[in-house]
């Protein structure tokens, strides 16, 4: 296993809102870099870096799990309550539609925070990057109650600070889904594929 983070790659969510593609040279230098450390299956844990995985699949020819996929094969499969299914993410995810267009092409109902649970979620997001995490989970919680209130009965949360806000929330009657977890099991699931597959 091989792990490049650099916390100096520019911001993916001003990047999206704004159009840029400030953030791809170094995505894609860090990419090349695992391709050259022989790495066969890459796994990108952020969200809203997935709006540039088809440049990536395409400028490096490496095989990238999709998290957004897993994710909505994953509710597609559980088929469970009716009601939208609830979006918790970076602006940057949610202004992209990346969550949104697939959970459509799959008949899934989805429903994005208005503007003031968007404000929570932010704070949420921001608090975890503090390594405030119980101020974290109280913003969350908001967002959580808000759209469980507007009718979600699932709720995504498409940002990677958020599952760390969620462990601190009591349970409740809306099911929040981890794409981060669903990602680790794709990497899990796609290594023992291979091995059988090399024997």
């Amino acid at each position: 296993m091989v792990i490049w983070a650099d916390p100096t790659v520019p911001d993916r969510v001003a990047a999206v809102i704004d159009g840029s593609s400030q953030p791809y040279p170094a995505m894609l230098a860090g990419a090349r870099h695992l391709r050259d450390l022989g790495a066969t299956i890459v796994a990108m844990p952020c969200h809203t870096a997935h709006a540039f995985l088809p440049d990536l699949r395409a400028d490096t020819g490496l095989r990238f799990l999709d998290m957004v996929e897993e994710t909505v094969t994953e509710l597609f499969r559980q088929q469970g309550p009716d009601g939208a299914i609830g979006l918790l993410g970076s602006r940057g995810t949610i202004h992209s539609g990346l969550y949104q267009d697939r959970l459509r092409r799959a008949c899934l109902d989805v429903a994005v925070p208005a503007e003031p649970v968007q404000e929570q979620v932010d704070l949420a997001i921001g608090k975890v990057k503090l390594n405030e995490v119980k101020a974290a989970a109280e913003h969350l919680g908001y967002a959580v109650e808000a759209m469980a209130r507007a009718g979600s009965t699932r709720i995504v949360l498409a940002c990677t600070e958020l599952p760390l806000a969620a462990d601190l929330l009591a349970p409740g009657p809306v099911e929040l889904l981890d794409p981060t977890d669903l990602l680790a099991r794709a990497v899990a699931r796609e290594c023992v594929v291979s091995d059988l597959a090399a024997r």
